[in-house]
């Protein structure tokens, strides 16, 4: 009988210690995102949709224990950017418009894992088409994973719908800027805090994308650009365009209609939340009415800037595993946004958080699928920062055939004459990083309001001044240098 016993407490023993193994050998992965829908997210309900991730993907096999950290927007990149130096991430979101931490950044930085020998064969290589991987490759390398969505860019001008349906504006007449003026007046009349909000976002190179292929895709070095008339690289702050756009916005401040609050950074991402506004800018995507949900509100959109695939078109939103991981770490990251990008419930639970308290599954009698209802302030993230298009539950009023308008949508745009280009800035990194730390102090200003119309011409003068100053004509030559010898290649 004791030797029974001893058995049974040894058999008890063993398998004690192979299931604290099984958790012991689990690959943590710290996985890091940008909220862009709630200003500050809720710890304890971060974790508990960590919870629910890795039950979930322990139910499916996958030996990998996630560490999720969700950061609002408005400290995202402060925050990231010291973890990220702290070798606290493994798998990091990202964008090709982000700062300090963007796609152009971090390759320069070494501090990217090239995956490009890891991808093949995988489910999340499956997951999209090559053309994806091959868009988003630098120097023939992969080093980030787009996330599947409106992988071109163009944008609308953006309405609260209340307001057109108030004042019976007729949006299809606004072709140009300059077009929105009588709507901007009744807004101001009414008393609108923010008659056009700009998210304090400086928008010469999204509402000339038409003009221009700023490859650089970050605001801070829009003074770089590819005329798409002549197929060359130009000085965009030289340009009739950016004189046009920083004069309008000027104008538009005396009136009242663009707010002190955008050159100052007052306004948050959670502005367009509020009933403080009328117009703004909308980054078009195949299903638009996404915008209900993360604005809380009604609105409708008019395109104004065309569609193009190009260098970054595919990386507005990405993720990347960063250089401090381990090669089992980088492998685990894979299999996870393998089953993130191929698995509905995964995806749902990552985007959207705990079913019956951040979320429902509706379905209305119209609808063939079901569709997801959002109504949490703790946790609730948009499909186009989490996973594949194809795979997250579309929203309650979303179309059932979103997959299909997102393949539509990527497959629509012009492919821009200077697609593949991509800079390296290490021949002149210096002066290229200096000329950057002037946007904030002319640029940016320029772009929001906050310069007097008088003095537009006067101020770009001096940006120009203080631009040469650091460098510019040298950084503008081994652009011109670059893109003429990649076009002699193609």
């Amino acid at each position: 009988m004791k030797k029974i016993v001893s058995l049974v407490l040894a058999l008890a023993l063993v398998l004690g210690v192979m299931s604290f193994a099984g958790a012991e050998d689990k690959v943590v992965i710290n996985l890091t995102r940008c909220s862009f829908n709630v200003a500050t997210p809720d710890a304890d309900q971060v974790k508990k949709v960590e919870a629910a991730i890795n039950a979930y993907i322990a139910e499916k096999g996958l030996n990998v224990e996630i560490k999720l950290t969700d950061i609002g927007s408005g400290e995202y990149t402060e925050k990231a950017n010291l973890a990220l130096a702290n070798k606290e991430i493994n798998l990091l979101w990202t964008a090709s418009w982000e700062s300090t931490i963007g796609t152009n950044d971090l390759v320069p930085a070494n501090a990217v894992y090239d995956i490009t020998d890891l991808l093949p064969g995988t489910a999340l290589y499956g997951s999209m088409s090559e053309g994806q991987w091959e868009a988003t490759k630098y120097s023939g390398k992969n080093y980030f994973v787009p996330v599947y969505k409106d992988n071109v860019e163009g944008y609308d001008v953006m309405f609260r719908k209340d307001l057109v349906d108030k004042y019976n504006w007729d949006i299809t007449t606004v072709k140009t800027l300059a077009d929105l003026e009588p709507m901007l007046e009744d807004a101001y009349n009414e008393g609108l805090k923010y008659p056009f909000l700009t998210q304090k976002t400086a928008m010469f190179y999204r509402w000339y994308i038409g003009s221009f292929d700023f490859f650089t895709a970050d605001a801070s070095t829009n003074f770089f650009a590819v005329d798409r008339k002549t197929n060359e690289v130009v000085d965009t702050i030289q340009t009739p365009e950016y004189l046009e756009f920083c004069k309008l916005m000027a104008d538009w401040a005396e009136k009242g209609y663009v707010s002190e609050d955008e050159a100052t950074k007052v306004t948050t991402d959670t502005t367009t939340q509020s009933k403080d506004w009328a117009i703004s800018w909308w980054t078009d995507i195949p299903v638009n009415a996404e915008a209900n949900s993360r604005y809380k509100q009604e609105v409708v959109m008019q395109p104004i800037a065309p569609r193009f695939a190009h260098s970054t078109s595919a990386l507005g939103s990405c993720y990347c595993i960063t250089a401090n991981s381990t090669e089992e770490q980088a492998k685990a990251a894979i299999d996870f946004l393998g089953l993130l990008y191929t698995d509905s419930k995964l995806a749902d639970i990552y985007t959207f958080g705990i079913e019956g308290e951040d979320f429902e599954y509706t379905q209305t009698a119209d609808q063939k699928i079901p569709h997801v209802t959002q109504h949490s302030d703790k946790y609730n993230h948009s499909m186009w920062e989490s996973a594949n298009a194809t795979i997250v539950t579309p929203l309650d009023n979303e179309p059932d055939n979103k997959a299909d308008l997102y393949d539509a949508f990527n497959g629509g745009a012009e492919t821009s004459c200077a697609a593949g280009f991509r800079f390296n800035k290490e021949p002149v990194n210096a002066a290229y990083t200096a000329c950057a730390a002037l946007f904030e102090q002319y640029g940016f200003q320029l772009e929001n309001g906050g310069v007097a119309a008088a003095d537009v011409e006067s101020t770009i003068a001096a940006y120009q001044a203080a631009l040469d100053g650091a460098g510019y004509q040298e950084v503008l030559a081994e652009f011109q240098n670059q893109y003429n010898a990649w076009k002699a290649a193609q």
